[in-house]
Parts: C-alpha cells; sequence; structure tokens
C-alpha cells in the first residue's frame, strides 16, 4: 500500500465520523416531516368540517407572497382608532370629484381646494411670504387666476436681492 491511500483512507474515516451525527439528525427530520404531513393529511378534512358546522369558510391554504386583496386592504385601511382609513386619492362616492381652483387647471381639487401641484405652489408662496390675496383657502372651481413664477437664473436674482 502507498502512503496516498493510507491518507485518504484516515481523511474519508474522519470526515464520516463527523457527517454521522448531521445525517442522523436529517433523516430524524424527514421522518417527522412525514409525520406531519400524514397528520395534516388526516386532520384537514376534519377541520374543514369544523368550518362548514360553524359557519365559517374552510381554511385554504396559500403559498408564499402577498395577500388577496380583500385580507390585504381589510388590515391595512383600519386605523388604530378603529375607524376605517381612506386611500390617498379615493373619494367616497357621495362626495363629488371637484376641480382645482385654478382657472384652466382640469386637475381634482386634493387639499384646500387646489390640485397637488397647485396646492405645493400655495405651500411654496405662502413659505416665502409671497401668497397672492387672490389664493384663499377652499375657492370655488376655476375661480383663481394662476400666476407664473420666475424660473432659473432670473429667478434666484430675483430672490437674492429681497
Amino acid at each position: 500500500m502507498s502512503v496516498e491511500t493510507e491518507f485518504r483512507a484516515l481523511v474519508r474515516h474522519e470526515v464520516e465520523a463527523q457527517l454521522k451525527p448531521l445525517q442522523q439528525t436529517i433523516a430524524q427530520l424527514q421522518e417527522s416531516l412525514a409525520i406531519s404531513r400524514q397528520l395534516e393529511s388526516t386532520i384537514a378534512p376534519v377541520a374543514r368540517a369544523f368550518a362548514q358546522v360553524l359557519g365559517g369558510e374552510a381554511p385554504v391554504k396559500r403559498g408564499p407572497g402577498r395577500p388577496r386583496k380583500n385580507e390585504f386592504v381589510a388590515s391595512s385601511t383600519t386605523s388604530s382608532a378603529g375607524r376605517t382609513a381612506r386611500k390617498p386619492g379615493r373619494r367616497k362616492s357621495t362626495e363629488a370629484a371637484r376641480a382645482c381652483g385654478i382657472r384652466g387647471c382640469e386637475r381634482p381639487a386634493r387639499a384646500k381646494g387646489y390640485c397637488a401641484a397647485h396646492y405645493q405652489k400655495l405651500r411654496m408662496l405662502t413659505t416665502r411670504g409671497d401668497r397672492p390675496s387672490a389664493w384663499v383657502d377652499f375657492p370655488a372651481p376655476q375661480s383663481v387666476e394662476d400666476i407664473k413664477l420666475p424660473r432659473g437664473r432670473a429667478a434666484a436674482k430675483a430672490l437674492s436681492k429681497r
């Protein structure tokens, strides 16, 4: 015999000795998994029967991923106070869609009578202190004249002179 074959046999013996507990654990896990699958198949019809007797729907086995739309909405739209929260952009069916307060803007009003873009403009003008007197909160639809703001270098120069 050569030294190489002796060395290989020694290494093989050591590796097998180290892997034996792991192999036994895997075999036990496979046995317990088979038992749990058998138990599940035995109990599933009984669970469905109880659900039907109690008036509920039978449990449906789902795969991984997001929950169904109706399950997700039911859990996510309830706030901590128990009220159902409205999703942004959705109106109740009793509310009529109202146009933006700026003339010529056809987008629906979202906040204080203005669409999202014009509300942002209103906030910026209010922050800078340049809010026109015509830009009131909750104006009638299509009643306020839009203003053009300077852009680019001209705007930067105009703002720096203040």
